[in-house]
């Protein structure tokens, strides 16, 4: 069963890794980098290698191999 996330973010936009960071879904910017620069992380279903996208309210985050996947709000 995966596990889904709610992350609620003040600004108009949030990073891909400070989104990962903030989440909990990676514990460092390190392990973020790591994680996007190996194609692990997906942006609304298509892997994404850009650690800078900009992620916005409605856009959905997934890291399949660990079967989470996470909704910013």
């Amino acid at each position: 069963m995966s596990r889904t996330i709610k992350q609620p973010i003040q600004t108009d936009f949030i990073r891909l890794d400070s989104l990962l960071k903030l989440s909990g879904m990676a514990q460092t910017g390190g392990e973020a980098k790591i994680l996007i620069r190996e194609g692990f992380v997906s942006v609304n279903g298509e892997v994404c290698l850009m650690r800078g996208k900009k992620i916005v309210p409605g856009d959905t985050v997934a890291l399949p191999e660990e079967d989470t996947v996470l909704t910013v709000e």
